[in-house]
C-alpha cells in the first residue's frame, strides 16, 4: 500500500512543480528536466527556413536568436523572367530596310542640316574672327565624320569651307612665337585678345594642314592596297580636294606660316601619277612664280624641285622643268639699270627750312616728309639689292639643275626643257660657263638624237649667249648658222611641221 501510495502521489503530482520527488538526482537529469519544460509545437505548416543570429543570455540560461528568411515569389520571378524575354524578341526582331528612294531623302536630309551648321559656324567667324576663334575648332572637327551615308561630302565641303575663311582672316604677316619676356608682361585687354587669336589662328591653320597631308596618304596608302573601286573613287575625290586647297594656299599665303612645309608637300605631287594632281601642283607652282614680286617664295620651292630631282636621279615629269620658265628673272634685270639710277631722296634739314620756310610751311613740310619716309619704308621691303640677291641665288640653283641634266642625262625626256630654259635665261648666264656650254651645244646638236625643236632651242641658246655678254669673246658661230639652214630645208613651208 505504501508503494502504491507512492505511485498515486506521482501521478497525481503537478509536472510544473520544480520540487524534486526524490532526494538524490543525477546531474545529467537536470538537462532533461529542462528540455522537458520547453513547449511542443505542431508541425501543421512547412517549416520556414530560418536565419541563425548571434545568441543572447539572461536568467534563465542561454537563448538562441533566428529570423526568418525572406520567401520570393517564384511566380514572380517566372514573370519578371518571362517579360525580359519578350523584351528580347522585341530588340532581336530585324529593323525594317529603307527603300533607295527613302534612303535617298534620308541623305538629303542629313547633308542639308549638315550644310546649315557649317555656313552657321563660317558666318558667326567671319563676323567677328577674334570672338569666335574657338568655333574654327569646332568647325575643322567635322572633317572627322564618320556617317558613311556623307562623310566624304561633309569633309569636302569642310576642306573648302577652311580654306576660304584661312584666305579671309589671315593677317598680311608671319605670326611668330611670342618670348618668355613677351608672356610675362602685363598687357591691355585688347592685346591680350589679339594675342589669343593669333595664336589659335596659327594653332588651328597647322592642324588644317595636317588633316590636308592626311587626306592625301589614306589616298596614297589605298590606292597600294587595291581597295575597292568605290571606297577608292571616294578617297581619290576628298585628295583631289585636299590637293586643290593645299595649292590654293601655296599661291595666297605666301607670306603666311608654314609656308615651306606647304612647298614640301604640293613638290612631290609635281610628278604624281594621275594626270590632273600633277597639272594643278605645276600650275600652282607656275602662278606662284608669276606674281612673286620679291622671289623668296619662288626660291624656297626651286631649292625644293632641284633636291627632288636630283634625288630622282633625274626621272621626272618635265613639266617639273618647265615651271622654270614662269620665273620673273628676266623683267627684274630689266628694271635694273633704271632703279639703280635713281638716288635716294634727300629731305631738308630744320636750319634750312628755318631759313627758306614760313612756320605754316613748316608744318606742312613736316607732314609731308612724313608720308614721303613711309611709302620709302613700304618700297624697302622691294628693294633692288634684296631683290637682286635673291634671284641670283635662284637662277645659281636653276643653272646647276639644267647643267646636271646636260652633263649626266642627254638621252633623258628632260632635254627639251632644259634646252627651253637655257634659251630664255642664256643672257644671265656666268661668262665662266659660256665655252664650255656652246661646246655641250654644237655636241648635241652633231649627234643626230635632238628633234628639229630640240636642235633648234640648242641654236637659240648659243645666239643668246652671243649676242648678250658672249660678244666680248672670240667664237665664231659659223657652225651653227650652218645647222639653222640645214634644218630649214628640212621643214615644209606649206604644211604644219610637229616638233617646232
Amino acid at each position: 500500500m505504501r508503494d502504491l501510495g507512492q505511485r498515486a502521489s506521482f501521478l497525481t503530482r503537478d509536472l510544473s512543480s520544480s520540487e524534486p520527488v526524490h532526494v538524490k538526482k543525477r546531474k545529467h537529469e537536470h538537462v532533461i528536466d529542462k528540455y522537458e519544460k520547453i513547449p511542443r509545437t505542431l508541425q501543421t505548416a512547412p517549416e520556414k527556413e530560418l536565419i541563425h543570429l548571434l545568441p543572447i543570455k539572461d536568467k534563465s540560461g542561454i537563448i538562441p536568436q533566428t529570423r526568418e528568411k525572406p520567401v520570393i515569389d517564384c511566380k514572380q520571378d517566372e514573370e519578371d523572367e518571362e517579360e525580359l524575354e519578350l523584351e528580347e524578341e522585341i530588340v532581336e526582331d530585324p529593323i525594317r530596310e529603307l527603300t533607295l528612294e527613302e534612303h535617298l531623302i534620308e541623305r538629303r536630309k542629313k547633308l542639308q542640316e549638315k550644310k546649315m551648321h557649317i555656313a552657321a559656324l563660317a558666318s558667326a567667324i567671319l563676323s567677328d574672327p577674334e570672338s569666335n576663334i574657338k568655333k574654327l575648332k569646332e568647325l575643322r572637327s567635322m572633317l572627322m565624320e564618320q556617317d558613311p551615308d556623307v562623310a566624304v561630302t561633309v569633309r569636302k565641303l569642310v576642306v573648302i569651307s577652311l580654306l576660304e575663311l584661312f584666305k579671309d582672316i589671315t593677317p598680311s604677316y608671319k605670326i611668330r612665337p611670342l618670348t618668355e619676356a613677351e608672356k610675362s608682361t602685363k598687357i591691355r585687354k585688347e592685346t591680350q585678345k589679339l594675342r589669343e587669336f593669333e595664336e589659335g589662328l596659327v594653332s588651328q591653320y597647322k592642324f588644317y594642314l595636317e588633316n590636308l597631308e592626311q587626306m592625301v596618304k589614306d589616298w596614297k596608302q589605298r590606292k597600294l592596297k587595291k581597295s575597292n573601286v568605290v571606297s577608292l573613287k571616294a578617297y581619290k575625290g576628298l585628295a583631289e580636294v585636299a590637293v586643290r586647297s593645299l595649292c590654293e594656299l601655296l599661291v595666297a599665303l605666301p607670306h603666311f606660316n608654314f609656308h615651306n612645309n606647304i612647298i614640301v608637300l604640293i613638290v612631290p605631287l609635281m610628278n604624281d601619277v594621275s594626270k590632273s594632281v600633277s597639272e594643278m601642283c605645276c600650275e600652282a607652282v607656275k602662278k606662284l612664280f608669276k606674281q612673286d614680286k620679291l622671289g623668296q617664295a619662288s626660291l624656297g620651292v626651286i631649292k625644293v624641285i632641284s633636291g627632288f630631282v636630283k634625288g630622282r636621279n633625274y626621272e621626272v615629269r618635265p613639266e617639273m622643268l618647265k615651271t622654270f620658265l614662269c620665273l620673273r628673272i628676266k623683267e627684274i634685270e630689266v628694271k635694273k639699270d633704271t632703279e639703280d639710277i635713281n638716288k635716294p631722296k634727300k629731305f631738308m634739314t630744320f636750319k634750312e627750312k628755318r631759313k627758306t620756310l614760313s612756320r605754316m610751311q613748316r608744318k606742312w613740310k613736316k607732314a609731308e616728309e612724313k608720308l614721303e619716309r613711309e611709302l620709302l619704308e613700304a618700297e624697302a621691303s622691294e628693294s633692288t639689292e634684296k631683290k637682286l640677291k635673291v634671284h641670283t641665288e635662284t637662277l645659281n640653283i636653276v643653272f646647276v639643275t639644267y647643267f646636271r641634266i646636260l652633263k649626266k642625262a642627254q638621252r633623258s625626256p628632260l632635254l627639251p626643257a632644259v634646252l627651253e630654259g637655257l634659251a630664255k635665261f642664256a643672257h644671265l648666264i656666268n661668262v665662266e660657263f659660256f665655252d664650255d656650254l656652246l661646246v655641250v651645244l654644237h655636241n648635241l646638236i652633231e649627234s643626230g638624237d635632238l628633234s628639229y625643236q630640240e636642235s633648234l632651242h640648242c641654236v637659240q641658246t648659243a645666239f643668246h649667249i652671243l649676242s648678250g655678254q658672249g660678244d666680248v669673246l672670240n667664237i665664231d658661230p659659223m657652225k651653227f648658222y650652218t645647222h639653222l639652214y640645214k634644218t630649214l630645208f628640212k621643214l615644209h613651208a606649206g604644211a604644219t611641221n610637229e616638233g617646232v
